[in-house]
């Protein structure tokens, strides 16, 4: 059964118009202050606990499994649960339309987790065997992986319906099960493999709550068309490529990287490592959600109009440049005070590796603000080969520097692998930054 044609294929342009402009975009920026502040101390917490409880090897395991838990929900995360947003929120919820795409979205997200689970058997060793999981371990993995996808395809719909509120609030809620999960877990001597479990479980059941509020705005129908139609196929097929050169080129290359690492300097000094990557991914989350809610969008509207994007753009660009130096800066004066702060006083020694790191997040998050263009654009084979180069480049910048500089090549890799994607985007995309 397709989906139905012209008529329900509403356009954005008929809604009213985001607020434009550099003031905008700040103002923007504090708006989504509340689920970004939520995530942030979320994940510190996180990270302190372990840190503290499991040591330099018990962070290195948390970083593991949540790396484990990105490779099993990219898929659906930043392909299936990206395109429907777009593709719902110019639909009235309940239409045909609405249906029929809400039903391709579930029966995509089913295939993409069946094609997920079914890689645990045949990549048992490289996936499961940090973790001596068990049988009931991994029946817990798959419960827990796809009750989250549940959450996070309908948090999708709450955002496409534009309910923010209760969007907010479930991220606040999502923030606050995983460490008091883990806080329960540790406190009752549970071994680290089963804390991180707890965590995942924990997280997933954050699908009731967000089920029961697309059922009382009404967006959950009662009949979803769950056959994937040609038009959910090419519309979503899109965001599933851009997903998949994610999920090979970044989530399963920073697998095989820290696998590396634990198999080259142990778990304790691959903890070290770990300690600026965990600081990195705090900052890089709160930088992608204030983008994806600020920028991106705006980027996307401003598609018909290029010389106003390209002043948004330019000016954007500006301003992240010195705040990001500057709060850069700060974080590498505070480095002997912030990792024992934030892990443990065992962390101190990973001050030498904070430098490169921070370097190479500073080109990366400049890199990336170009980069949403490409996602703006709907450019899936551009913005494929970037990240297949970028990760090539990655990769062989670490075969040549562990051996020689050892543990401290990998931010290195970091800082040099970033500076070249930066250098490429501002030639690819040159022109906006011409007056």
């Amino acid at each position: 059964m397709s989906l139905p044609a012209a008529e329900d294929e509403t356009p954005t342009a008929s809604l009213p118009a985001p607020p434009t402009g550099l003031a905008r975009f700040v103002r923007g920026t504090l708006g989504s202050g509340i689920s970004v502040v939520a995530r942030a101390s979320g994940a510190l917490v996180l990270n302190k606990l372990l840190a503290v409880y499991g040591g330099p090897g018990g962070l290195t395991l948390l970083a593991h499994f949540q790396n484990l838990m990105a490779l099993l929900t990219t898929l659906p995360n930043d392909g299936v649960h990206v395109g429907i947003v777009k593709y719902l929120a110019p639909r009235r919820p309940g239409s045909r339309a609405w249906r029929a795409w809400f039903g391709a979205g579930v029966g995509l997200n089913l295939l993409m987790l069946l094609l997920a689970f079914g890689t645990l058997p045949v990549l048992r060793g490289a996936l499961l065997d940090a973790f001596r999981p068990s049988g009931w371990w991994v029946l817990g993995l798959v419960a827990g992986i796809s009750l989250l996808t549940t959450h996070a395809y309908l948090a999708a719909v709450l955002l496409a319906a534009q309910r923010l509120r209760a969007y907010i609030g479930l991220t606040v809620a999502l923030s606050l099960l995983g460490p008091l999960a883990v806080g329960a877990a540790l406190w009752a001597g549970w071994p680290v493999r089963w804390v991180l479990l707890a965590y995942l479980l924990a997280q997933g059941l954050t699908a009731v709550p967000t089920a029961w509020l697309c059922g009382r705005y009404g967006l959950l129908p009662r009949r979803p068309r769950l056959r994937i139609s040609r038009a959910a196929v090419a519309g979503l097929g899109q965001y599933l490529v851009m997903a998949l050169s994610v999920l090979l080129c970044s989530k399963a290359l920073d697998f095989a990287v820290r696998e590396v690492l634990i198999g080259r300097f142990s778990l304790g000094q691959t903890g070290l490592w770990q300690a600026v990557a965990k600081l990195s991914d705090n900052y890089t989350m709160v930088f992608s959600a204030v983008m994806g809610a600020v920028f991106y969008p705006r980027v996307a509207a401003l598609a018909g109009r290029p010389a106003e994007q390209r002043a948004f753009v330019r000016a954007v660009f500006g301003l992240l440049a010195l705040v990001l130096a500057v709060g850069f800066g700060v974080l590498w004066l505070l480095r002997d005070w912030l990792l024992p702060l934030l892990f443990d006083a065992r962390f101190a020694a990973a001050r030498e590796l904070l430098a490169p790191q921070l370097l190479g997040d500073w080109a990366k998050l400049l890199a990336w603000t170009l980069l949403y263009l490409l996602l703006a654009q709907a450019q899936a084979l551009r913005y494929v080969l970037v990240q297949c180069a970028s990760a090539a480049l990655y990769a062989g910048l670490l075969v040549l520097l562990l051996p020689t500089w050892g543990l401290y090549g990998a931010p290195l890799a970091h800082a040099l692998r970033f500076a070249g994607v930066l250098l490429f985007c501002l030639l690819y995309f040159r022109r906006y930054f011409r007056p």
